[in-house]
């Protein structure tokens, strides 16, 4: 692959050659542990020094690849979509207080008729991903990284305490806000910019900012807020809205199929209103509101239920339709989460402390983010070339484990990407969908391998091989 040299850099000469050897060696064998991805212990020992040193963080590690993502939203035209989603890594550790704790959890019952309480050792990551309408990712644009070190009172806190009146910047909900800040300023035109987050992110101060920024949000709404002169809330302004008509979308169900359902679309402009306790301080907002509800769901799984809220303008049926469809591709954040987990494998590393796991896993983002992005980028533009992507070497390797059957004329970048995915066990037949993250990871982890074989096999230079 193209190893992008904008994206490795570190100021200092010699951590930007490691960090470049060390996004090579994972790109090439992702999944794979450190001593196997670097082959031998000095490569070994060089990448738990580089992922220890006190001048190498997360940041400075993804610098060089939000830089590259800012270039390529000016490259594209139109909005851009930029997904927020926070996910937990979860580690066993014999020393867990080194790395942190994400969460507390309920076990086993006790004789005494108690339950057992633990908590689950780990880090959270909280990350803003660019794509373009048609899902083809950009790259990264924010990330934070984080642990929890304590739980003890959290639950009496919360009985005790009404947590809307407690400032945005002494919660953890400023992860939001701080992303949304940063993707803003990253992307250089916030008028392009639409973020798109799930109910966590219905945050009264997130559409404050956004206003404050003019950029645009779209987000699945959890509260029922305050609407109109104060005496109503959205939910019963909703109710009394008419439908403006039905929407039928595909989707693939928690078992992987395929599904069809027809959605009840109801649009609204209100005025919302903010929480009674941070009314003196923030002003009404001039919002739209979109429900689509399920009509005639099936027995075994739950009706489909969105609620929506944006400050983009819905002005019709084909207004919400479109802003449906454009949250819908908040699933492709999931994708790039999934990616890291099963993918890199983030939560097998045996890295001991927070600071290097932090480290590791920023440049498994930017590995994981490559093979979300080759994967799409083969469905988006199909007759791209090759060359692009995939060394002649990859290339004449890949042509050479390729079926005769399935050998085209016209050798794009689709080709070679399905000859990749073919190696990660992808079957490649005619009712098979296009391959995804799983099997390409698998086969560019064999593709090197492939690459590595060929190099020890050739003769040395001054040889009659």
């Amino acid at each position: 692959m193209d190893k992008e040299t904008a994206e490795t850099n570190l100021g200092d000469a010699r951590l930007n050659r490691r960090l470049g050897a060390m996004l090579e060696a994972l790109e090439q064998r992702p999944g794979q542990s450190l001593p196997t991805a670097f082959q031998d212990w000095s490569n070994t020992k060089a990448a738990y020094r580089f992922l220890s040193n006190e001048n190498v963080s997360e940041d400075k590690i993804l610098e060089g690849h939000f830089a590259a993502s800012a270039l390529r939203i000016q490259a594209t035209e139109g909005p851009i979509l930029i997904l927020q989603d926070t996910t937990e890594f979860n580690f066993k550790r014999a020393d867990p207080d080194k790395i942190g704790f994400t969460k507390s959890s309920t076990g086993r019952k006790l004789k005494d008729g108690r339950f057992q309480k633990f908590t689950i050792c780990g880090l959270l990551m909280h990350v803003s991903l660019a794509i373009t309408p048609d899902g083809l990712p950009l790259g990264l644009t924010a990330a934070k990284f984080w642990s929890r070190s304590k739980f003890k009172g959290t639950a009496e806190l919360k009985r005790r305490v009404n947590l809307t009146r407690i400032p945005i910047d002494q919660k953890e909900s400023i992860r939001w806000l701080d992303n949304l800040r940063r993707s803003t300023e990253l992307a250089g035109e916030p008028g392009r910019c639409v973020h798109i987050g799930d109910r966590e992110s219905d945050i009264y101060e997130l559409y404050c900012l956004a206003e404050e920024l003019g950029t645009k949000f779209l987000v699945r709404s959890c509260v029922d807020r305050l609407a109109q002169d104060g005496k109503t809330t959205i939910a019963q302004v909703m109710e009394r809205t008419p439908c403006s008509g039905t929407h039928e979308i595909q989707f693939r169900d928690a078992k992987g199929k395929e599904q069809r359902a027809v959605l009840s679309i109801r649009y609204a402009t209100m005025t919302v209103r903010p929480p009674i306790g941070k009314q003196k301080k923030y002003i009404n907002q001039e919002l739209q509101i979109i429900h689509a509800e399920e009509l005639n769901p099936p027995e075994d799984r739950e009706r489909i239920h969105w609620k929506l809220i944006t400050n983009l303008p819905v002005k019709n049926h084909a207004d919400a339709v479109h802003k449906l469809d454009w949250y819908s591709k908040r699933w492709k954040i999931e994708t790039f989460f999934r990616t890291l987990k099963t993918g890199c494998r983030i939560e097998e590393l045996r890295l001991t402390t927070i600071n290097r796991l932090a480290n590791c896993i920023a440049l498994c983002c930017v590995v994981a983010w490559r093979v979300s992005w080759l994967t799409i980028l083969a469905r988006e533009a199909p007759e791209a070339t090759p060359a692009a992507v995939f060394t002649e070497t990859e290339r004449n390797l890949l042509d050479s484990s390729t079926p005769k059957l399935r050998r085209a004329p016209s050798r794009n970048l689709a080709f070679y990407v399905r000859a990749v995915a073919r190696l990660g066990g992808y079957l490649d037949r005619a009712s098979d969908p296009p391959p995804g993250t799983t099997v390409i990871w698998r086969g560019m982890t064999r593709l090197a391998d492939l690459v590595e074989g060929a190099r020890i096999s050739r003769p040395p230079a001054g040889t009659c091989g």
